[in-house]
């Protein structure tokens, strides 16, 4: 699930000792891209990494706009009084820019080498959540001496302060049940590392820091979710191994259904700081248009929906559905599919409709909550913005051929790389809509469509055949573009670029009718969506 935070993205700096000032040009080069957050690593017992917290405090010196946070702080050398003023101080005198990444302590025997306490894991795991109560302690200025008795920091009196200029966020590192239960309880975010968390398990450990919080009488939303990536732009396949693109696909993907929402690059090269502020900006844009989408739905309660819906096996007016989409909509399952159009607007057709697959019978005995009815629903309502955006396509492709819109004046601006009139305004609308599409079938494949097949296999034949059109339907997008170029460049016309959006209309609204078709009843019953 999407947890609505705001998109943050940032950079996993190396400390080390031979580069001091290539660590802080890198921070700089963080935020003249564009970029939120820079983090390090705190290793104190590691002699080839520059101190975190000194060297932080010289890049907030060096910055204006960039949030610095330790990635993650290495509380059992850094007792959690000393360490809470050090914070406070910082974000005072940075304007209010330091978040505070903590964790247990990971290396347990070198921080005893090195004087600290030696702890086991459990042991560490307690005293960081007593180090989490202290910290917040004295970050309150209200209130008398701090008393605190632990099995591992006791503070008998300890005077408040500094308050922080802001209210500072503590994310925790955490892999293992027992510290996802305290994510979920205590902290402001969970910070893991795609290197030893991939993507596939993120559902599992964001499901234990939910329930923890929901057992602790908290909203999972408060916990921000954030994912320390590695990839490579040069890579082929895989998790962020690929061009700008595939980063931009993977990491909407996970926002939209996993709930992640700061992503920091592990890199110290510059050229992969510049691509990842361009997959940001990328990612920003998906997200937006996702969550637009997702707005329109939920300001639909589920009982306006069922107060809304015709009622059961009955079409909305005005619309006349196949035996198949009136099936789906018979007995006490009341979302009603749109039907595919009635007439083709294209002599071209790029599959045989009448191979379909179905998926299994609708029960007529099953009843449905309006919280199930709604996920089918919601899948209708995302549907619809698509349909509503190829109208507006179609809109403006007749404002070309009405002669509002000039050839001329667009290959002008095209020519100047310019891009705000004409045929290029087109082509640029077209392109974002080709994006949004793309995406969205692109979070289906991943994500969407496996849960299906494994909730249900007798769905697999379906869940097939739309990744084939999936496929059919980016060629189909693929003829707009080409066929925008020709009108651009003067080889075609503008009815070769009618015939590519006619073809468009009749492939992406019928793929829609069959999904809805098939999937609506499915999402309600199975709960994956």
């Amino acid at each position: 699930m999407d947890y609505g935070h705001e998109l943050v993205f940032g950079t996993f700096l190396t400390p080390a000792v031979e580069n001091a000032e290539r660590v802080i040009a890198l921070a700089q080069l963080t935020e003249q891209v564009g970029l939120d957050l820079v983090t390090l690593q705190d290793h104190p017992y590691q002699p080839r990494l520059l101190d975190a917290w000194t060297l932080l405090s010289v890049i907030a010196s060096h910055t204006q706009t960039v949030k610095v946070s330790t990635n993650v702080a290495n509380l059992p050398l850094r007792h959690p009084v000393v360490l809470a003023r050090s914070v406070a101080t910082l974000d005072r005198i940075s304007g209010g820019r330091v978040e505070l990444g903590l964790g247990a302590g990971g290396f347990l025997q070198a921080v005893a080498a090195n004087g600290g306490p030696a702890l086991t894991t459990g042991q560490s795991i307690t005293a960081l959540e007593e180090a989490i109560a202290i910290i917040r302690e004295i970050w309150t200025p209200e209130g008398g001496g701090i008393r605190l008795a632990g099995k591992h920091y006791t503070v008998s009196g300890a005077k408040r302060g500094p308050a922080p200029a802001h209210e500072v966020e503590i994310w925790l590192g955490a892999y293992k049940p027992r510290m996802l239960a305290l994510t979920g309880r205590l902290a402001d975010g969970w910070l893991p590392s795609s290197g030893y968390l991939p993507p596939e398990e993120l559902a599992e450990k964001n499901k234990l820091i939910d329930e923890a919080a929901v057992a602790a009488g908290r909203d999972p939303s408060e916990i921000r979710r954030l994912y320390n990536l590695s990839g490579r732009f040069d890579g082929r396949g895989g998790f962020l191994q690929g061009p700008e693109e595939v980063w931009v696909e993977q990491l909407a993907e996970l926002t939209l259904t996993e709930g992640m929402s700061t992503y920091i690059l592990g890199s110290d090269d510059p050229d992969d700081i510049r691509r990842f502020a361009d997959v940001a900006e990328g990612v920003r844009e998906v997200v937006s248009s996702a969550r637009s989408v997702s707005a329109t739905s939920a300001s639909t309660s589920p009982a306006a929906v069922l107060s809304s819906a015709p009622a059961a096996g009955a079409a909305s007016a005005g619309s006349s559905p196949s035996s198949a989409s009136a099936g789906r909509a018979a007995g006490s399952f009341s979302v009603v599919p749109t039907p595919p159009p009635a007439v083709k607007r294209s002599a071209v057709q790029p599959w045989d409709e009448s191979e379909r697959p179905t998926g299994p019978a609708l029960d007529p005995n099953r009843t449905y909550t309006p919280h199930e009815l709604a996920s089918g629903q919601h899948l209708i309502q995302v549907h619809d913005h698509l349909r509503a955006e190829l109208e507006q396509i179609r809109d403006l492709v007749e404002q070309v051929a009405a002669g509002s819109m000039g050839v001329g004046q667009a290959r002008s601006h095209i020519n100047t790389m310019t891009m705000r009139q004409n045929n290029w305004t087109l082509g640029v609308y077209c392109e974002s809509y080709c994006r949004l599409v793309t995406t969205h079938h692109s979070i289906e494949d991943a994500s969407l469509f496996p849960r299906l097949r494994r909730a249900d296999p007798a769905l697999a034949p379906v869940v097939n055949r739309l990744q084939e059109e999936h496929l059919v339907i980016h060629d189909v997008l693929e003829g707009v573009d080409k066929a925008l170029v020709a009108l651009v460049d003067g080889s075609g016309d503008i009815n070769g670029l009618r015939a590519a959006v006619d073809l468009l209309d009749d492939v992406l609204l019928s793929h829609l009718s069959y999904e809805e078709r098939e999937l609506v009843e499915p999402l309600a019953r199975l709960g994956v969506m």
